[in-house]
């Protein structure tokens, strides 16, 4: 089994990337013990009449700010958009906090908008890695607040398996602008959890009991559809990105309640979908009882449509805690999906020859 012969892993994987998923517990350490340096000018808070926070990142850029308006959605106290791309919305104006995140520094779409955003008197904060990149020049140039991070529990340098630093980074920053507040000792619970349970997903864990290379197997040679709800609905973007990056594989999501109102209806053709699709649920004892029903009934629907799933169990006993570790989690699994498919996890052929391309 490929899975359980580090050898052949790292055959596939020179770079050694698994050793940057190990660290996800340390990147949030990290951020955490650094919050104290992360300013958030007094104006560019809630209570100075910041009315809406717009985020612009691409890729694994992105994926923290939307797990946060999933996790915190009952708690932000501004509408919170995130919009990546070369556009500006019209509703961009001095009273909006806008924030550029690139992990690379370098991302072309976010920093095309800056001169836009700054004529606009937006509020701009930016997030970016330490290396001389031009987001972190551009912040110093132009004085603009944020978080500089020096990804040192990132060794592979991809930014997908740095987003412990993007998600809690933005978090910090977002907290420090008044939209929701952060329980630093359940996030300290977090980082402890995260690292007992790292021991039963890294490589060196045999496949019978290691739940990511289980459900990497059950993906393998089908197109994964991720199913979950409500406050992990963000984590969802997270892991269908991982799984077509990481793992090489297409894939999809859908949430609870909406695909119980059109995705059903589509399980029926092409009959392919029997061999191609495999779905996963995610379950959690914190949804809303409805949507607890919803999830259960939709998994006989898939079943009696002759599809197969799979169900993951989340156990912690916060929405925070359940995000991180559906985090921890997909991100071994999608690496481990890349392995299966003997391919470098790290890689990213495709996205290299498109910018080559792109000039």
């Amino acid at each position: 089994m490929i899975l359980d012969d580090l050898s052949q892993i790292k055959k596939l994987d020179k770079i050694m990337s698994y050793k940057s998923i190990e660290t996800l517990a340390d990147q949030v350490r990290q951020v955490l013990g650094e919050a104290h340096l992360i300013k958030v000018p007094a104006e560019y808070t809630v209570k100075n009449n910041i009315n809406q926070v717009v985020v612009n990142g691409m890729g694994g850029s992105n994926l923290g700010a939307g797990i946060i308006k999933a996790v915190w959605s009952n708690e932000i106290k501004l509408p919170l958009s995130i919009v990546p791309g070369y556009e500006v919305p019209a509703s961009v104006d001095k009273k909006t906090l806008y924030i550029i995140s690139s992990y690379s520094g370098g991302t072309e779409e976010p920093l095309s908008v800056y001169k836009e955003v700054k004529k606009r008197g937006a509020k701009i904060l930016g997030i970016a890695s330490r290396g001389g990149n031009k987001l972190e020049k551009l912040m110093i140039k132009e004085n603009i607040p944020g978080y500089i991070f020096n990804p040192r529990f990132n060794s592979c340098k991809v930014p997908r398996l740095g987003v412990g630093y993007t998600f809690f980074g933005t978090a910090v920053i977002l907290a420090k602008a008044g939209l929701f507040k952060i329980d630093i000792k359940e996030v300290k619970d977090i980082i402890a959890n995260m690292e007992i349970r790292d021991r039963e997903l890294r490589p060196t864990e045999k496949t019978r009991n290691n739940p990511a290379k289980l459900t990497a197997l059950d993906f393998y040679n089908k197109i994964p559809i991720v199913v979950a709800a409500e406050f992990l609905s963000g984590n969802l973007r997270a892991l269908r990105n991982q799984i077509c990056e990481s793992g090489k594989n297409f894939a999809g999501y859908l949430t609870v309640p909406e695909l119980n109102h059109y995705a059903m209806e589509g399980l029926a053709c092409p009959e392919a979908n029997r061999k191609n699709l495999m779905f996963l649920f995610i379950d959690s004892d914190l949804y809303h009882p409805r949507n607890q029903k919803r999830i259960a009934l939709t998994k006989k629907i898939v079943k009696r449509n002759g599809i197969k799933f799979s169900e993951h169990k989340l156990l912690s006993r916060a929405k925070l805690g359940q995000a991180f570790e559906l985090l921890q989690f997909g991100t071994w699994t999608s690496y481990y999906l890349g392995i299966l498919n003997k391919k470098d996890p790290s890689s990213n052929p495709w996205v290299d020859w498109f910018k080559e391309k792109l000039g």
